[in-house]
């Protein structure tokens, strides 16, 4: 096995022998993860209390925003542990079990993160691209359900982590001679947990981008003439934008994390490696730790603070926003769309529907 946190071991039983430095991690990670648990836990905090006592209706995308904050909180909680690990140079004060513990709840909150946002990805590019379909498809049940199977499946792919956490060095992955094991754990939760879920937020945010953008997709209702058009284009503009930050805030998070941590396992792993290239591998790894933690202090900002039905509930200084039902004789040939992205979690198109649903009694219970 290769050398970490400045030890000297034999890289897979060959003859090469490798000895990091690694002074750097002890003020990198550090500081890095004192500011996010700074700033992660006061937005995430803001954004439960608002969930919690502001929110009166609970909506598919308030069960999953209230999903991801926790799951985002959670991890945050773990980070001062970590802080003072690091800080005190890979030396683990606690007992065994406490390290599984840490660990577990690190990783599973972190891959429990991803997978919210997959599904918050989902939810948006059925609203927008099947506004009418979504009525039906996205209901609160459905929601809870989800989220029931989401925590299911990251606690069980999660669990092997209590096997493979080791004191008293704390290893990030698991002890030397049981790293071979961890590698293929490592692997396919990395495939199950990271790449599939990375291509699901890609591949739905792209289509969203492609509907709106396409010219015949344009609001029906109330928004009419050259004012109406040039309200609709500023908002897919900004639409759009919206999803381009979004895809780069999960790009930049997630991408470098989980590819330096990848190639920093296969070349661990392999036996014929030059202690330069793998030491380089281990420092690219641990500089983009801190990426992947800061994703829990901007998930409240782009999903959630960011709505403006959330900044009037906060402030409390704007009343909510109610549509008007329409007219009786009124007969509009598809539903009528609504030009303003909330970040919250409403649809275009979907928030005009639930607000005439509930005018009638029948399709307001969908949201």
């Amino acid at each position: 096995m290769a050398t970490f946190d400045n030890k000297t071991d034999q890289m897979n039983g060959s003859a090469l022998y490798c000895k990091f430095q690694e002074d750097f991690k002890y003020i990198l990670l550090p500081v890095s993860y004192a500011l996010v648990f700074v700033i992660g836990l006061a937005l995430n905090t803001t954004a439960l209390y608002v969930i919690l006592f502001r929110t009166k209706r609970w909506k598919p995308s308030t069960i999953y925003m209230f999903n991801l904050t926790m799951c985002d909180t959670l991890y945050i909680l773990t980070l001062p542990f970590l802080i003072y690990y690091y800080a005190d140079e890979n030396d683990w004060p606690f007992s065994e079990p406490f390290c599984k513990i840490i660990r577990f709840l690190f990783y599973a909150n972190l891959y429990g993160s991803i997978l919210f946002l997959c599904c918050i990805s989902l939810h948006r590019f059925i609203g927008v691209c099947y506004p009418v379909r979504s009525l039906y498809w996205l209901s609160a049940r459905r929601a809870r359900l989800v989220s029931v199977a989401v925590w299911a499946c990251v606690l069980f792919c999660q669990a092997p982590v209590l096997y493979f956490s080791r004191t008293r060095v704390c290893y990030d992955t698991t002890s030397p001679e049981l790293f071979d094991d961890f590698l293929v754990y490592s692997s396919v939760v990395s495939v199950l947990m990271f790449a599939l879920p990375f291509m699901v937020v890609m591949v739905c945010y792209g289509l969203m981008v492609r509907k709106l953008l396409e010219s015949g997709w344009r609001s029906e209702g109330g928004a009419e003439g050259e004012l109406g058009t040039l309200s609709a284009q500023r908002s897919k503009q900004k639409s759009v934008k919206m999803i381009i930050i979004v895809l780069a805030t999960f790009m930049l998070c997630f991408l470098p994390f989980h590819l330096t941590r990848s190639l920093y396992y296969s070349f661990r792993y392999l036996r014929q490696i030059t202690c330069n290239l793998l030491e380089a591998s281990n420092v690219a790894y641990k500089v983009t730790r801190p990426l992947a933690s800061a994703n829990s202090c901007l998930d409240p900002i782009l999903y959630f603070l960011a709505g403006q039905d959330i900044r009037s509930n906060l402030t409390k200084k704007c009343k909510p926003f109610k549509l008007k039902p329409p007219c009786l004789g009124a007969r509009p040939e598809r539903p009528e769309m609504v030009w303003r992205w909330d970040w919250w979690g409403h649809s275009l198109g979907r928030e005009q529907n639930e607000a005439r649903g509930e005018s009638t009694g029948n399709l307001g219970a969908r949201g």
